[in-house]
């Protein structure tokens, strides 16, 4: 027993001494990098704070990849060294956590004013021991400003902003200034935007002398380049941006490099290739909106004016600069006519920005979510819709005038959309144009397109709708039915669109006659194109049925008219376009009714040749089990055989006695 638990114990011992000498060589091997790493830093610490660069003259130069503190600052350069104008590196100038003071005034020139001779009035903004990094921190001033004469004629309104530390001298124009401790400079507080192209338009019932005086307006106001507006906005954000760090400045984006303010004085390291910057203050005109703009002319006198001042993380700024940056350089090329890279004028940032702002985040959330469950939606009723004509053999309970009434208003729609081409997303022409195509396809699987010859006609030739085959009696109800059922929405509708169009023509302007159909046609199609759907109701009426219809498809689109019942209450819109949102729900419910008074058996092949799903798979499983009984062998042939003869043979024995 003694000998069998020294054995036992043996193997423990030997784990522990391996794990101990395991866990030793570990340490071992970290006190050798971290003793590597001294002697390093200690005997070649060029090698590791340096980086090979090129100069403003092309040559190649060590230089060091960490800048001293601006105090520390060498008086010249080191030997060998050669100044460079760009600098490669930049160091923040002050301390983490400084305190400044900020004084903001406003003048029509670029030069600065001395502060002692700025009138009080155009001092817009001051305060004193600001701590940059302290998230807490934040102020806000408000007051009214008097607009100079200059910027009411076009002029830009300047913001100078003087900054420096707490107690310092602000005003550069003193003698006793110091550019180590302060700096200061000027951003335009108004923004030049391009007018959007304008189509003028005109009441088309005017006499001609009103028409030539309308269109000699026209082309006064229309020039061939864009016409530069002066913009102006009440909310000025201003935010510093703490822990920056060191950053290669030929590196960084464009949308940072305007806001970064290096040393006034041209002040380098030793290297001659490093220097420092001021605390980054960003003037944030990311929420100005162009729509809460007011434009500067003659008649502005007077406008309110709001700064807030406070921190904002670094990602932030770069973020908001960069989309900021982008969106306003798209909008500049969009209105000369320079091509855009990314396809967008930066309009589309500009809604969003404004979603943002004026809706609820609950109700924006649900909204997004809304959105994705519409596309996926339309995805499956589109695909639902498909499958449903492919496999449809025969024509019954289908409209044809139906169809051929929704190509004719898609076909409306894209041109109302070609027409207004300067507001229109090439992507919804695109999509728009595949729709139309798809209800061309879907006449071509109910009826043969035929060209036949006109005679007696002004066009020698006439497309005609023949039916693919021999109608039976259901389907030549379903025709009946379907005649039936556009006489009447004729009878409703051509009065509605008549009354509208006369409307319309007396009391609205267009750009020409042509633009008057499209838009006479159009907002009919949005106002009455639910009724497209009632012919198909009144066919199922009169047949008692709704097997023939797509029921998967029409389950998801009327699923998206709730959809876009909950569009109404997120999304501004007028009063009577959110009543007609609702107008799809009746045509639903109805449909639902008819669903619940004719029911279908989908276990069963139905009246109209279609369903039977789960007889096709008891068929195949009969046909299954068959394939799997095997073939019958000689023998058992043979005694089957002999056993039916023997079987005849007594019969005719019993018959015999």
């Amino acid at each position: 027993m003694p000998e069998g638990n020294g054995a036992q114990r043996q193997p423990a011992r030997q784990e522990e001494q391996q794990g101990s000498s395991m866990f030793s060589k570990i340490l071992q091997a970290v006190a050798m990098w971290v003793l590597m790493q001294l002697v390093m830093k200690q005997f070649m610490g060029g090698g590791q704070n340096t980086a090979t660069v090129q100069d403003a003259t092309g040559q190649t130069v060590q230089v060091s990849t960490s800048v001293p503190s601006y105090d520390q600052r060498p008086q010249r350069l080191d030997d060998g060294a050669v100044y460079n104008r760009i600098p490669q590196l930049i160091a923040p100038i002050w301390p983490e956590n400084s305190q400044v003071d900020i004084i903001v005034t406003i003048s029509p020139s670029f030069v600065p004013t001395p502060l002692k001779q700025t009138p009080a009035d155009k001092v817009v903004f001051q305060e004193k021991r600001f701590t940059i990094g302290n998230w807490s921190d934040a102020r806000t001033e408000e007051r009214t400003i008097d607009i100079p004469t200059e910027v009411q004629k076009n002029g830009t309104l300047w913001g100078h902003f003087y900054v420096g530390l707490s107690g310092a001298l602000l005003d550069p124009t003193q003698p006793n200034y110091d550019s180590g401790s302060a700096y200061h400079f000027v951003w335009p507080l108004t923004h030049y935007i391009p007018r959007k192209k304008e189509f003028k338009t005109r009441n088309l019932l005017a006499g001609k002398e009103d028409a030539v005086e309308e269109a000699e307006e026209v082309e006064v106001e229309q020039p061939s380049r864009p016409i530069i507006t002066n913009y102006y906005h009440p909310n000025i954000s201003l935010s510093f941006i703490p822990n920056t760090g060191s950053m290669p400045f030929a590196q960084t984006h464009p949308a940072v490099r305007q806001f970064l303010r290096l040393e006034a004085t041209g002040a380098r390291d030793g290297t001659g290739q490093n220097t420092w910057y001021y605390p980054i203050l960003f003037v944030n005109t990311f929420w100005q909106l162009k729509s809460q703009m007011t434009i500067i002319n003659e008649t502005i006198k007077t406008m309110p004016m709001r700064i807030d001042l406070n921190n904002l993380a670094e990602w932030k700024f770069k973020t908001m600069a960069s989309i900021d940056l982008s969106a306003k350089e798209a909008a500049r090329a969009a209105a000369f006519g320079n091509p855009l890279s990314t396809g967008s004028d930066g309009s589309e940032i500009e809604m969003i920005k404004e979603i943002l702002l004026d809706s609820n985040p609950i109700l924006l959330g649900v909204t997004i979510f809304a959105s994705i469950a519409h596309m996926i939606l339309e995805t499956l009723a589109f695909g639902s819709d498909i499958a449903h004509y492919r496999k449809k053999k025969d024509n019954v309970g289908i409209s044809v005038r139906s169809i051929l009434a929704n190509v004719f208003m898609q076909t409306i729609i894209f041109l109302y959309l070609v027409d207004q081409s300067q507001n229109t997303s090439w992507m919804i022409l695109g999509s728009q144009g595949v729709g139309i195509l798809i209800e061309l396809w879907k006449i071509t699987t109910v009826v043969n397109v035929r060209i036949r010859p006109a005679p007696g006609s002004l066009i020698p030739y006439r497309i005609s709708f023949e039916d693919k085959h021999k109608l039976s009696e259901t389907e030549e109800k379903t025709k009946e039915y379907d005649e039936i059922a556009f006489k009447y929405m004729y009878m409703a509708g051509v009065p509605l669109l008549m009354a509208y169009a006369i409307y319309s023509l007396i009391y609205d302007t267009h750009k020409s006659w042509y633009s008057f159909v499209i838009a006479t046609l159009v907002g009919s199609v949005y106002a009455y194109g639910f009724l497209m759907m009632v012919p198909s109701l009144y066919i199922n009426y009169r047949l008692k049925s709704v097997a023939h219809m797509p029921g998967k498809a029409m389950m998801y689109k009327f699923l998206n008219t709730f959809i876009d019942d909950l569009f109404a209450f997120t999304i501004k819109m007028p009063f009577l376009h959110r009543l007609a949102t609702f107008r799809d729900d009746i045509i639903f419910f109805i449909y639902l009714y008819q669903r619940w008074a004719y029911k279908v058996d989908y276990t069963r092949v139905n009246e109209f040749g279609q369903g039977g799903e789960d007889d096709a798979v008891e068929e195949k499983k009969a046909e299954g089990q068959k394939a799997a009984i095997p073939a019958p062998t000689e023998e058992q042939i043979v005694g089957t055989t002999s056993a039916k003869a023997s079987g005849t043979e007594t019969g005719k024995a019993k018959k015999r006695k």
